[in-house]
């Protein structure tokens, strides 16, 4: 039949393209013939038994490694203890082939003989897992380190030397002395309350650092200042800040030592007392600068109950939507760090800020170099900060 339908078939060819027909067809039988057979590959036979190996422990992990490639790694291990590893040489009858089943159907066999041992096994030398003194996958945060420990011991160094360092002026800076302004002109004072925390918390010695400066300003000017505090360490380094200003200021006359004055270490009586302080005496000026609780609220609705001008410090953000609802002015975040930098002047304190500036940069710089490498294909460029 086949023979039949080819002949109708070619019976409708054109006669000029019968000569071409011919040719395709020889060449098709050649090329055919040309082709090698294939030839199935011959079953794997047992793989030859190994001599020897080597076991020991992995270098630049923690003592519980994650297995390696075409390795093997034994990840319950415990460190300090002395293990010894063996291989044992097995065979195995080959895997039996694909047989037709009942009904036509083809099934396969995958079942595997017993396997049974094939000479001595080898022993390996003892052997214990241990950390280690560097993790080389880690070279590129050590490298980082370094990097910024450099950049922050020359910024402190350029800045105990003299050298001018620029920090942008903030805006709520220049609210300080506008509020003090307006406290003297009216007559009333000034009043301050350096958080609720500790001389431990960063953002406690940034306040004082800030108080030193107002205190400056109230001495200055013949202000009256106000310094409420909660905790007892802070009272203490509030009131060494407030008297070593007045005495910078060659105004130790104006210094009293209830300018700064504790109140109790509970925190909503704190909080109640610096509030009745408010409504009762009426404040010009008042500065919430520090790490604040709940009380932050409280404490800033009374505030700007009062009248008073509300110049806020916070670096918490659950706290800070609170300050900035009820403040005229809030040092928002690192905002609270650069301005006890930028009215202290203390190198220690720019040299820090300069560092941390340009570290940022130089992130910002390798985030849009590894944005271009990565359009560009250069996968290679990611794999440089990557770290386990």
């Amino acid at each position: 039949m086949r023979t039949g339908v080819l002949s109708r078939a070619s019976a409708r060819v054109p006669s000029f393209a019968a000569p071409l027909t011919a040719s395709l067809l020889v060449l098709l039988f050649r090329s055919a013939l040309a082709v090698a057979p294939e030839v199935s590959p011959a079953a794997p036979g047992d793989l030859p038994a190994p001599t020897s190996f080597t076991a020991g422990d992995r270098p630049g992990d923690s003592g519980n490694a994650k297995p390696g490639a075409e390795r093997y790694v034994d990840t319950t291990a415990k460190d300090g203890t002395v293990y010894r590893y063996e291989i044992r040489t097995v065979s195995a009858a080959d895997t039996s082939s694909a047989v037709p089943a009942a009904g036509g159907t083809s099934a396969a066999s995958g079942t595997v003989a017993a396997a049974l041992p094939a000479g001595p096994p080898l022993v390996s030398d003892p052997v214990a897992s241990h950390d280690n003194w560097f993790r080389t996958e880690k070279t590129n945060s050590f490298i980082a380190s370094v990097l910024f420990l450099v950049i922050l011991l020359a910024s402190i160094g350029a800045a105990k030397s003299g050298k001018k360092i620029f920090i942008r002026r903030i805006a709520g800076l220049n609210a300080v002395d506008e509020a003090i302004g307006r406290a003297t002109e009216i007559g009333k004072k000034v009043l301050y309350v350096p958080g609720s925390q500790s001389m431990d918390e960063i953002q406690t010695i940034a306040s004082i650092a800030i108080l030193g400066h107002v205190a400056r300003a109230t001495a200055r000017y013949g202000t009256d200042l106000d310094v409420p505090n909660k905790d007892p360490l802070t009272f203490a380094s509030a009131r060494e800040a407030v008297r070593g200003a007045y005495l910078a200021e060659g105004r130790p006359d104006l210094y009293r030592e209830e300018m700064v004055n504790y109140v109790t270490y509970d925190q909503f009586a704190f909080t109640a007392a610096v509030s009745a302080r408010m409504i009762r005496e009426r404040p010009a000026a008042i500065f919430l600068v520090g790490y604040f609780f709940a009380e932050s609220l409280i404490l800033a609705e009374t505030g700007q109950s009062t009248g008073a001008i509300q110049i806020a410090g916070q670096a918490d953000p659950t706290q800070l939507p609170f300050f900035i609802a009820t403040c005229d002015y809030t040092l928002i975040g690192e905002e609270l760090y650069a301005a006890s930098a930028y009215l202290s002047r203390e190198p220690a304190l720019l040299g820090s800020m300069r560092a941390q500036d340009i570290a940022k940069a130089i992130v910002i710089l390798l985030g849009i170099t590894g944005i271009i490498a990565a359009s560009l294909g250069a996968t290679w460029f990611a794999g440089l900060f990557k770290t386990q």
